[in-house]
């Protein structure tokens, strides 16, 4: 007799200004415990402002390049959802649910995130990486700092094939 054993479906859900080493770190560790991942860009209306210079679809390229490139997408089921701001966090957490459909876990180490999803789906909560924050950056970039480091080298590429003076100006 085969025994299935059934493996959850997680949901991370991140604005990915830009996607990092953190992220990807969550989503490595996903790929062990996850039949399928979703990930979920948030804030996907807004672009073109210093806090989100990207667009949504720029995000989900770069995303998909970097998990390529570390044979993720080909291997593992990922997929991509746009999610809009909304200005009440009980309708954005229905319209989330929404929009990616059955979940088992929501995987997020984001307390506002935690609130929105407490009691409606588990929470695997997860620890950010010291030192590696989209902000932080983003601040490095302005200031030519030394930030690809903290980015996966097909997020830097896409970074300065999109134009660093995009965040360095907004």
């Amino acid at each position: 007799m085969i025994i299935m054993i059934h493996k959850p479906t997680g949901l991370f859900i991140g604005r990915f200004q830009p996607y990092h080493l953190g992220h990807h770190l969550v989503v490595k560790g996903m790929t062990k415990l996850c039949g399928k991942i979703i990930i979920g860009i948030g804030s996907s209306d807004k672009s073109k402002t210093s806090d989100n210079p990207y667009s949504a679809q720029e995000r989900k390229e770069m995303i998909q390049r970097a998990l390529q490139l570390d044979n993720i997408i080909p291997i593992f089921d990922v997929s991509f959802v746009e999610l809009p701001d909304c200005g009440d966090d009980a309708k954005w957490t229905v319209q989330v649910l929404e929009k990616v459909g059955q979940v088992d876990q929501v995987w997020t180490g984001d307390e506002w995130t935690k609130r929105c999803f407490d009691g409606k789906v588990p929470i695997k909560d997860i620890k950010e990486v010291p030192g590696i924050s989209g902000t932080e950056i983003r601040t490095m970039v302005k200031a030519s700092g030394d930030w690809q480091e903290k980015v996966p080298a097909e997020i830097a590429v896409t970074m300065r094939e999109l134009g660093l003076d995009r965040i360095k100006k907004l």
